[in-house]
This record gives structure tokens, sequence and C-alpha cells, in this order.
């Protein structure tokens, strides 16, 4: 049995053991504690962590990285929390107000339909379905790179997103989704059906099971990240988006989503969240566009007003 005068270090190592995560999140509080919390906190005493204590080390940790600061501090609360449940220690030291918080450092701005064509056309022909899949279906890349023959059904068109891989320390690692909502059936824009059934026909093997998105050199392997980044670079710059990542075209589906007139829960269950917030924010970026929309129809009506 831990106690107050127990190392903190220890009952840190002790929590991470026990948690039931992803192997990805497993992967990254362990990142956080070796760098962040252990060198700090590794040796003390769970009595001698107090709120001062926290404070000084929340204000030292690195300034221009907010989200990992954020995930830190985050972290250090929830070992903490969890000790107080234990009743190790009476109360949580962690008490900065607005530190396990963080606004978003980047403003992610969508691709618009003429750029997504660019994007599309550049990209060899063997990617040129996963470009449109996670764009207009807002997969993320492990989603999107672990979809199997099976998954896909275009005769009701849908796409089943039963799992995801990630890649840890060079390790792949195939695994459910993010959280039990990731787990959905999303439904294909009918748009895509003839480019996925040219897909499946050119470059997927007959296998229920064959990868979609294969390594080249191996049908049983996902393609590697860095395949797919070598020719996303050039087409991204060809579509002048040299800031545009793979991951933003997830965010592109959602707001495209949200301006067809998705409602909130209906964005949470394309995207698989499971949680409202992230959904929101697809939300308030299709009234941003709709408010431009807006004062494009006024200009139209009076154009002195240009």
């Amino acid at each position: 049995m831990l106690r107050a005068t127990s190392e903190f270090g220890e009952y840190a190592r002790l929590w991470l053991e026990n948690r039931d995560l992803k192997p990805r999140t497993r992967y990254l509080y362990g990142r956080l504690l070796d760098r962040f919390i252990l060198p700090t906190f590794g040796q003390m005493s769970m009595r001698d962590i107090t709120p001062p204590v926290v404070r000084v080390w929340h204000s030292q940790l690195e300034l221009d990285h907010p989200t990992q600061r954020s995930h830190a501090y985050s972290l250090l609360r929830a070992i903490l929390a969890t000790a107080v449940s234990d009743e190790i220690i009476d109360a949580n030291p962690c008490r900065v107000r607005g530190a396990g918080s963080t606004t978003r450092a980047r403003r992610v701005e969508p691709a618009s339909l003429s750029e997504l064509e660019v994007l599309v056309r550049t990209m060899p022909a063997r990617y040129q379905a996963l470009v449109l899949l996670a764009a207009w279906c807002g997969l993320r890349f492990g989603e999107v790179t672990e979809l199997r023959r099976h998954d896909i059904d275009l005769v009701a068109g849908v796409l089943h997103v039963r799992r995801g891989v990630v890649r840890i320390a060079g390790e792949v690692t195939v695994g459910t989704p993010k959280s039990q909502a990731g787990i959905r059936g999303v439904a294909i824009p009918p748009h895509l059906v003839p480019a996925l059934e040219e897909h499946l026909a050119q470059c997927v093997g007959p296998e229920p099971d064959a990868l979609v998105f294969a390594a080249v050199g191996s049908p049983q392997a996902q393609v590697h990240p860095n395949t797919i980044y070598r020719h996303w670079y050039r087409a991204r710059d060809a579509a002048g988006r040299p800031d545009l990542r793979i991951h933003d075209l997830r965010h592109t589906g959602a707001v495209m989503a949200a301006q067809a007139g998705a409602t909130l829960a209906e964005l949470m269950a394309r995207l698989g969240h499971s949680t409202p917030q992230a959904a929101l924010r697809y939300q308030h970026a299709a009234r941003g566009r709709d408010a431009e929309i807006a004062g494009a129809l006024s200009r139209m009506a009076q154009p002195d007003l240009d």
C-alpha cells in the first residue's frame, strides 16, 4: 500500500500500468511523464507536492508549446486525482486556473473544392481515393489506411470504420478507433462511387480483407505515412496550400458536412466524436463561411457597397 510519503514516480508508473489505454495514448503519456513530469516530481514524496510547487513547475514549462504544456498538466492532475481517490493525499494540488486547456495554436483553413481537385489530381492514381475518402468522409489517417475491401459497401453507399492503425516507435499496431463512437458507418457521397469502384478494381486485391491502401512492396502491410507524405507535399504545393496537412482533409470534410446542414449530433456520428466540443468547431467554421456568403450576396444586390 502506497502512503503519502511514497515517491510520486513510483505511484505514477503504477498508475500508468493499470490504466486501460490505447497503445498510442499509453506511449504519449509515458513520454509526457519522462520529459515533463518525472524530472521534477519523480523523487518527491506525494505529500510534498503542494499547490505552490505545482504552480512553479507549470510556470517553467515550455511556453512555446502550449498544447504539450496543457497535456502535461492534465496528466499530472489526473494522476493526483486518483491519489486522492486512493486516500493517499487529502486534496489535489493541481489548482492552476485554465492550465489544462489551450486554444488552438494553428488555425486550420479547409481546402476549397478547387484546391481539393488539384490535390487529388496531383497525387499518384493509387492514392487519389485516399485523399477523396479522408476529405469527403472525414476519416482519420489511421482509419483510412486500415480500410479493407469488405469495409466498403458501394451498393449501400456505406463505409464501415471498425479499426485504425497507429505507428509507435516504428511498431505497427491495429486496434479499434480512439473511442467507441469511432466505430461507425459513414455514408459515402455518391459522386465518389465511380472513383472507388475503379480503385477497388485496379489497386486492391480480390480478398475481402485486402487492404484498400497497401504498401507498394507488401500487400499485407498498410501504406507507410512517409510514402503518402512524399507525394502529399508535392500535391499541396501544386494546389497553392503548403500549410495543408493530411489531417486537415478531415477538417475539410467536417466543415463541408456542416455547410451541407449537418446537425451537431450528425457531425458527431459522421466523424466518430464521443463529445460535442470538437464537432462544434466545425459548425462554428461553417457559420463563419455562411456570413461571408451573406456579405457577398449583399454586394451583388448593392454593388455600390464595394
